[in-house]
This record gives C-alpha cells, sequence and structure tokens, in this order.
C-alpha cells in the first residue's frame, strides 16, 4: 500500500523520500531505536526541515518465530510514533501539513486484546506488552498486532487535536485497512489453516481490497481536500467492521463525561 503512495505521488509531482530496509532514499531498520533515529534524522536532513507530509506504512503482520511479538511493537508502534515525534518540528513549518497513519481494522474485530498490552504500548514499554501476552501461545502475534493497531489508533486519536499537532496546523489521521491483497495477505493465504480462516473472514462486499485503492486514500488524505479533516480513524474494509459493531458507533458522550461548559447545551433550551 505504502509503495503504491510513493508512487502516485511521485507521478502527480511531489518529491517523495522512502524509508525502508532496502531499496529506498533513506535505509533504515524500524524495529531498533538506532534505525528510528536514523531514519528520523535521514529524512529531515533530506528534506531541508520542512515536510509537508508523511505516510506512515511500515508494518508487520502476524506470524509465528522467536521475538516476532516483539518485532511487532516495534515496527508497528514504536516504528510511527517515534519518528513522527521527531518530524512534528518539520511538519509544523510546512502550510497545512498531513500525516496519515495505517492503522487496521483489527482495531474492533480481534476479540479480547488485553487492556494492559495496550497501555504498555501507549507507555513505550515493548519489552511489558510482550510479557503481558506471554501466555498466549499461537494467538499471540495476532493479539499483539491487534494491541498495536489499537494503542497507534488511540495515540493519532489523541495527539492530533493537541495543540503541538492541530494547533500547529498539522492534521493527523489515521488509515484502518481490512483484508488488502498485499503480499502479507497472500503470504497468509498461501498457507493451509491460516488461508481457510482468512478466506472466511466477513467481508460484506466479498473479496479483498486492492493496494491501489488504499493509496488512492492516502493520496486524498494529503490532499488540500483533507484540510478540514484532523483525528478520524477511517475504515476501508469492506464493510467489516460495521458487520461486527453495527451499534458501537457513534456512541453519545453521557453527561458525567461532557466538559463543564458543554453541559448548558447537552440540557437543551432553558425556560
Amino acid at each position: 500500500m505504502g509503495w503504491n503512495a510513493a508512487r502516485k505521488l511521485r507521478e502527480q509531482g511531489h518529491r517523495v523520500i522512502g524509508v525502508d530496509l532496502k531499496d529506498a532514499d533513506v535505509i533504515a531498520d524500524l524495529s531498533t531505536p538506532e534505525g528510528r533515529r536514523a531514519a528520523a534524522e535521514e529524512v529531515l536532513a533530506a528534506a531541508d526541515g520542512v515536510l509537508d507530509g508523511a505516510v506512515l506504512a511500515a508494518g508487520l503482520g502476524p506470524g509465528s518465530g522467536k521475538g516476532r511479538n516483539e518485532l511487532i511493537a516495534q515496527v508497528n508502534f514504536l516504528g510511527v510514533v517515534e519518528p513522527l515525534t521527531a518530524w512534528r518540528p518539520a511538519l509544523a513549518e510546512a502550510d497545512r501539513a498531513k500525516v496519515v497513519v495505517i492503522a487496521s481494522n483489527s482495531t474492533t474485530t480481534v476479540p479480547a486484546v488485553p487492556r494492559r498490552t495496550i497501555n504498555a504500548l501507549l507507555a513505550h514499554d515493548p519489552d511489558k506488552a510482550v510479557r503481558s501476552i506471554r501466555l498466549l501461545g499461537q494467538q499471540g502475534s495476532a493479539i499483539m498486532y491487534a494491541a498495536s493497531k489499537i494503542a497507534l489508533s488511540r495515540w493519532v486519536r489523541t495527539q492530533a487535536v493537541s495543540a503541538d499537532w492541530a494547533g500547529a496546523g498539522i492534521r493527523l489521521n489515521a488509515l484502518a485497512p481490512g483484508a488488502i491483497l498485499t503480499p502479507l495477505l497472500e503470504a497468509q493465504l498461501a498457507q493451509p489453516m491460516e488461508g481457510k480462516a482468512v478466506r472466511k473472514f466477513p467481508v460484506p462486499i466479498g473479496g479483498f481490497g486492492a493496494p491501489e485503492q488504499l493509496a488512492d486514500w492516502m493520496c486524498f488524505m494529503l490532499s488540500d481536500s483533507a484540510d478540514f479533516l484532523c483525528g478520524s480513524v477511517i475504515f476501508v474494509d469492506g464493510g467489516t467492521d460495521a458487520f461486527f459493531r453495527p451499534g458501537d458507533w457513534p456512541r453519545p458522550i453521557p453527561l458525567r463525561g461532557l466538559p463543564r461548559y458543554l453541559w448548558k447545551y447537552a440540557r437543551g433550551p432553558q425556560r
């Protein structure tokens, strides 16, 4: 998805600074603190301290193997939050900069994600997050993946409306794809058991999304048309999120949760 977004942006005449493990303008490993610092510093140097936008699309999916959960935590959460935090001043230097973070519809479709795992990630403690799911066995990586995307979405929602981001003219939003036919999904489909489970997962309109379609969404969210978009998590998943929680959202704010200055509006006209 990120590769297609970069291609489309270049075709539109934009200069794109790519970050990846190989074949990119900036070579960096986002699974390590050193790699994240190098990515942040080299991008800032290449951009001369001003960034008009950013797409944070690097990520790892569930899988087997030693250390997988830690890699997911490091790349999917810290690999987004740390570079973005370092780039914030450069984004503030631009005129109405836009940032698109790639979340996932796993935020609302994976059950029983421990709150302590999400909170550990938000506290920038990946080791604690890994320990919190150590007893889940083979299901652990799917839970860690969902936890990383939940933590990321909450970080976006919290930061987007703050003085440091919205107050500095930066529009920060998240895109939550569903089953998109990327190499990651193709590898899952190639596994007999995993592929069977993926094909049974509810997608109301059927089939899988195309990476090019998600790239179009990213380009839109980076454009002037998205000037009024702030703190949103946009689901592009063929209806899966709506299938699982048709009545959960939008949800009214309870009176006890209202800021004091909104009470008079919630209580209605005064006689």
